[in-house]
């Protein structure tokens, strides 16, 4: 099976080189100051669960060929990502996006078709460095996928059974993609929000006061989600009560993290969306219009050059 994988950064660079571990043939279609760090170092992975260092193929272009396109960009990338991507997806790819939220499923669908697009989510701290190393944080390695039609005797079962299950990366194709994916943004949407609004990671809003609303926003996102028809299990709200109730977490948003280093961030796709679902049944939506309105101001003093420095 031929793997493209779009860049060859945090997400992209971790399960493509675990792939590559696995004997599956994979390329990086990546920009040309990547395409020269793997060249001149080749692909480097630091992780707890065993590192990564190897010679890679790069491409400047996508083209035919190719079984699965692994997407893994940014949301604001979406538009520029799916123009890369075309070529491959178009002489028979299938295309596994492991973006935040559920913005993407709508354009991806719209240009590729549903037949072509996987729903996927990542389960995976970690970072690339400016020198082009990617750092994995912690042990989260999972990668779960699956076709939109549910069905399990497909390319994404095979895939799946490709990659398989080690000590590196658990990859496993589900028949309920769709509602792994609303679980994911119904936590993520919280942990957003709240680490935005108040610039701070759930242990410290805990001891600040700020369980009930932690707690408030994730009642409102498990509603959205089940007016959309994807209730949460209440085992899964059990531990999201819990981890949002913790003093001690350290737990925050990848959102928060590119707004205190200076970058843009991904609200409009996630924070946004989700205001504009909850209004679409009628959930209350004045928590999410806030931590929206909190992100465009960012971005309008961002835009003008006006924020502090960092580092």
């Amino acid at each position: 099976m031929r793997i493209l994988v779009l860049g060859a950064g945090a997400l992209g660079g971790y399960f493509g080189g675990r792939a590559l571990e696995r004997g599956l043939d994979v390329a990086f279609l990546v920009r040309p100051r990547r395409a020269e760090q793997l060249a001149r170092d080749g692909l480097v992975v630091e992780s707890p669960l065993g590192d990564i260092r190897r010679q890679v193929t790069t491409l400047a272009a996508a083209g035919p060929g190719f079984d699965v396109v692994l997407l893994s960009c940014k949301a604001y990338d979406l538009d520029g990502a799916i123009a890369a991507i075309r070529p491959a997806v178009e002489a028979g790819a299938c295309v596994l996006p492991v973006l935040n939220g559920l913005a993407h499923m709508d354009a991806l669908n719209a240009v590729f078709g549903r037949g072509r697009v996987w729903g996927g989510l990542a389960k995976c701290q970690a970072t690339l460095t400016e020198a082009g190393v990617v750092k994995h944080l912690g042990d989260w390695r999972w990668l779960t996928f699956g076709e939109q039609d549910g069905r399990m005797d497909g390319r994404a079962a095979a895939l799946a059974a490709a990659l398989g299950s080690s000590h590196g990366l658990e990859a496993e194709a589900v028949p309920d993609i769709a509602r792994r994916m609303w679980e994911k943004l119904v936590h993520l949407g919280t942990v957003a929000a709240g680490t935005v609004l108040m610039r701070a990671n759930v242990g410290e809003i805990v001891r600040a006061g700020g369980r009930d609303f932690l707690l408030t926003l994730l009642e409102r996102n498990a509603a959205i989600a089940a007016a959309h028809g994807h209730a949460m299990t209440s085992q899964f709200l059990e531990s999201y009560r819990a981890l949002f109730s913790d003093p001690a977490s350290a737990y925050t948003a990848s959102m928060l993290r590119d707004l205190e280093a200076g970058g843009r961030t991904e609200a409009e796709h996630i924070l946004a969306w989700l205001t504009e679902a909850a209004r679409r049944v009628e959930v209350p939506t004045e928590l999410h219009a806030l931590a929206v309105l909190h992100a465009r101001a960012y971005d309008e003093r961002r835009q003008a050059g006006r924020l502090p420095a960092t580092g």
